[in-house]
């Protein structure tokens, strides 16, 4: 697709500070775009990385162009609108075409118990296999290797990809996206040790995902010992991810790779977790609340609070503990020197007394 910077901010409703004639032939990373290619610079985006960049045109909020030196706004085409990465995105879209969704139907190749339901206009290729009593909305598209237990029940507009497995009972909502070999409702981590062995503890629960979740490639939800372990509406799990069983996570949380819940942690809505945060059983991250990467949480966060670090807390406290962490090789030589110090001066004392009592 061929068009000028003019004609690409009309799109997303922008106004162009700089060649509006220029012809965009592609849409591109900021540290990558070359003189043909769109970018944003993001909220997270750095103003400094416009110094260097070479992008033909760059969209931006207002209040960020007006963190931009001089010479980096003379020297670059912008578009300034509302919001950059949706302006962005809706321009990728121009130059990036999705594939079309396919309508093969239900294929004869695949494993599908005479009980089973499935809704008008879905997908369940060869090689996936459909258990006893299951219900299948419609629009779905269950890919190759998907196994589907027994009871499990899907709403509409889901997409299921390869090797993905839902354990018995399982139940998911409306436009759900669950990524390859993902496994829903395995046992969650239950013994009891007794008489020198450990036993296990029967997981008679089940897993409920609700609207709107994604779950990422490799991530486990462990079912619930009684009740249902939960995920709540809109949130996004990343790849390999694993919440145990018992745990009822909030609405619109997002958790990045390798986030771990032990059993029974709640999140209330809107909380956020970087990658390899590991959460202690138990444990509630209050309302609002954002764990940094790797951070190890024992004790419950308060609602709206950021916390970081290993054991988790306060960010600001976390950030003077680091920042003294780095003045202690000059501390502990001054701590030498204060020692020799203090020896002289106890020897000093030492033989001073020793005169006078003599």
């Amino acid at each position: 697709m061929d068009a000028t910077v003019g004609m690409l901010a009309e799109k997303v409703g922008g106004e162009v500070i700089g060649d509006a004639a220029r012809v965009i032939l592609n849409a591109q990373a900021l540290r990558k775009a070359e003189l043909s290619d769109i970018s944003f610079c993001g909220d997270d985006t750095r103003v400094r990385e416009l110094e260097t960049a070479q992008a033909g045109a760059v969209l931006i909020t207002r209040k960020k162009l007006d963190e931009v030196p001089k010479a980096s706004r003379e020297r670059l085409t912008y578009v300034v609108v509302p919001d950059a990465l949706d302006a962005f995105v809706t321009i990728l879209k121009l130059y990036r075409q999705e594939r079309p969704r396919r309508e093969i139907g239900i294929s004869t190749q695949a494993i599908i118990d005479s009980t089973a339901q499935i809704g008008a206009g879905t997908n369940v290729y060869p090689g996936a296999y459909v258990g006893q009593n299951v219900v299948i909305g419609a629009r779905c598209d269950i890919y190759p290797g998907v196994f589907l237990g027994d009871g499990v029940v899907i709403g509409d507009d889901v997409t299921i990809h390869p090797q993905a497995t839902l354990y018995t009972d399982v139940t998911v909502g409306n436009r759900v996206i669950i990524h390859a070999a993902a496994v829903i409702g395995a046992d969650g981590f239950g013994y009891r040790f007794k008489g020198g062995r450990f036993h296990k503890i029967p997981q008679l629960g089940t897993v409920r995902i609700d609207d709107d979740v994604e779950i990422g490639a490799g991530a486990t939800v462990d079912r619930g010992m009684i009740g249902p372990t939960i995920v709540g509406e809109g949130s996004k799990v990343d790849n390999q991810v694993m919440i145990a069983h018992n745990c009822e996570i909030g609405r619109h949380n997002v958790f990045a790779s390798q986030v771990g819940f032990a059993g029974s942690c709640t999140t209330g809505d809107y909380v956020r977790c970087g990658g390899q945060v590991g959460i202690a059983n138990g444990v509630h991250l209050g309302q609002g609340s954002s764990l940094g990467a790797k951070s190890g949480v024992h004790k419950d966060i308060p609602a709206g609070e950021t916390y970081v670090g290993y054991p988790a807390r306060p960010h600001d406290e976390a950030f003077k503990i680091a920042m003294a962490e780095t003045k202690l090789p000059d501390m502990r030589i001054k701590l030498r020197e204060l020692e020799k110090q203090v020896a002289a001066l106890t020897a000093l004392l030492n033989t001073q007394a020793a005169k006078e009592a003599a």
